[in-house]
C-alpha cells in the first residue's frame, strides 16, 4: 500500500484541495489504467465518485454543469408522457443487428 495524492477541483470556484489516500498498489494501477482508457485523470474519476456518493446532498443548478452539457440540455423532445428509453434503444438497436 502506498499514499495516493489526488487533487479535487470544485468548478466555478478557485478553490483546490489536496487529498492523501491510501490505497493498495493495485487498485490504483487498475484505477489509473482505467482513466486513462476514458480519457480522464485520476483526480477526475475520484472527484466524480465523490459527486455521485453525495449528489442527494447537493442541487445541479444550470450555471454549474458543464458548456457541452448546457447545449445539450432540452434538444430531445420527448411526446409520450410514460416514455422508457431502454425500451426505444432496444427498438433502435434490434433495427441496426437484425437486418
Amino acid at each position: 500500500m502506498f499514499a495516493l495524492n489526488t487533487y479535487l477541483y470544485t468548478k466555478g470556484k478557485s478553490m483546490n484541495t489536496k487529498l492523501t489516500l491510501t490505497v493498495e498498489e493495485e487498485i490504483i494501477a487498475d484505477a489509473k489504467a482505467y482513466a486513462k482508457k476514458r480519457g480522464q485523470s485520476l483526480s477526475d474519476l475520484v472527484e466524480n465518485y465523490f459527486k455521485l456518493l453525495t449528489k442527494e446532498n447537493r442541487i445541479v443548478k444550470p450555471k454549474q454543469l458543464s458548456p457541452r452539457i448546457s447545449r445539450l440540455r432540452g434538444i430531445l423532445k420527448v411526446e409520450r408522457k410514460n416514455y422508457d428509453y431502454r425500451e426505444e434503444l432496444e427498438q433502435e438497436l434490434s433495427k441496426k443487428y437484425d437486418s
